[in-house]
């Protein structure tokens, strides 16, 4: 049989039965549809999260009081845990490849400015906690390199801090009350909007000395250390793990890379992305037996058709390629669908709700093409063969 005339039978095939052509392939559009809508979710929160941390530099490590590790010791060998402090911090400035470190402690706060009040995010941090995160200020400056145990009591405000207490005026120079005490603003810092769920230009940033006695703690949050791009991160973290041993006698603190923390959000979030198309997937399954039941019931209504073709000389290996051509069309088809459908149910969903990060990732979209193209045509092997093997005089017999 010629190419051409392969192609138009199998055509017409299913052109003559449209409504049943037409719910077959729209089984596996569905199943398309589901795999790449699933999978642009998936990949835009794979996507989004990545952002979000990135957008702070990825050599960066935190170092956190306390060990992260499940051991048989007592519950009460926490209490010989040593605080963090802004010595430690200090500290750290002399470990190899480290360019700085910052400390940080977090709590809230009640701000007020001649009648206006507002409880936000204060941050005791140190001067270099703007490099460390690479936040920029957008008017004034930040913190002053002073004495971090006796540094003087200046402010720098989050950009809606600013707006809410001060409207459009200039807040710089002007003092705030926090905690009882008065700081002077010297800088605001640009929008950074929300990280995560954080505003992070609802906060207000003080000396990390000061904010330590405002909260009444001992030990400081976290530890930021930046350290050099090119630096290997595992003498990085062994020259912190040194520095603080040394210090403590213990390590009884964790240093948790922001690199490593990629590469865990990476894996999780890839993981998650694969999950929600398996279970697109199994649509596809659904739309193969749709192809499986279609083409059987399609085998017994043309059997005489099949055996006039087996008697003017068509060949079993004939009928088989004729079968499975109508089962991989409409794979094809519904597939096409599916692409179209699932793509544009993705960009309308993104339009309607910005906020949701939306992606569709085309390694996911051609490899559900593909699965559809192997469903269908698993699914034409069984009616295909049963075609191919009727015997030509019982199947002109049939009618």
């Amino acid at each position: 049989m010629r190419y051409a005339d392969f192609v138009s039978f199998t055509y017409a095939s299913l052109r003559a039965q449209r409504l049943r052509t037409v719910l077959t392939a729209l089984g596996i559009a569905v199943g398309i549809a589901a795999v790449i809508l699933l999978t642009s979710i998936g990949e835009g929160l794979h996507r989004f999260v990545i952002a979000e941390f990135t957008q702070f530099g990825t050599n960066i490590i935190s170092v956190s009081p306390g060990r992260v590790q499940t051991h048989g010791a007592s519950l009460g060998a926490v209490n010989t845990v040593r605080p963090l402090s802004i010595d430690d911090a200090l500290a750290l400035r002399r470990a190899p490849y480290v360019q700085l470190s910052d400390p940080v402690v977090q709590g809230n706060a009640e701000i007020v400015h001649q009648g206006k009040s507002r409880r936000v995010t204060l941050y005791g941090v140190g001067p270099d906690f703007a490099r460390a995160l690479q936040m920029r200020v957008a008017s004034g400056e930040f913190l002053p390199a002073d004495d971090p145990h006796g540094a003087r009591a200046f402010a720098v405000l989050g950009s809606k801090v600013a707006l809410e207490l001060f409207g459009e005026g200039n807040p710089l120079g002007s003092r705030i009350r926090a905690g009882g005490e008065r700081y002077r603003v010297v800088g605001v810092m640009r929008s950074k909007g929300q990280v995560l769920g954080f505003d992070l230009d609802d906060t207000v940033y003080i000396p990390v000395g000061r904010a330590l006695e405002m909260f009444n703690r001992e030990s400081l949050m976290e530890i930021h250390v930046v350290y050099e791009p090119t630096a290997p991160l595992a003498e990085v973290e062994a020259g912190i793990r040194r520095v603080l041993v040394a210090r403590h006698g213990a390590e009884d603190f964790t240093i948790t890379p922001q690199q490593k923390m990629l590469e865990v959000f990476g894996t999780v979030l890839n993981a998650i992305t694969f999950a929600v198309a398996a279970i697109g997937g199994i649509s596809l399954l659904v739309g193969g037996v749709g192809i499986l039941t279609i083409l059987t019931i399609a085998v017994a209504e043309r059997t005489s058709e099949i055996g006039l073709l087996r008697a003017v000389g068509a060949t079993r290996r004939a009928i088989l390629l004729l079968f499975l051509g109508e089962a991989a069309l409409l794979a094809v088809l519904g597939g096409t669908a599916g692409l179209l459908l699932g793509w544009g149910t993705a960009v309308a969903l993104h339009l309607v709700l910005p906020a949701l990060p939306v992606h569709t990732p085309w390694s996911y979209a051609v490899m559900a093409e593909l699965v559809a193209l192997v469903v269908g045509l698993a699914a034409g092997v069984m009616p295909a063969r049963r075609a191919a093997h009727l015997d030509p005089l019982e199947a002109l017999r049939s009618e």
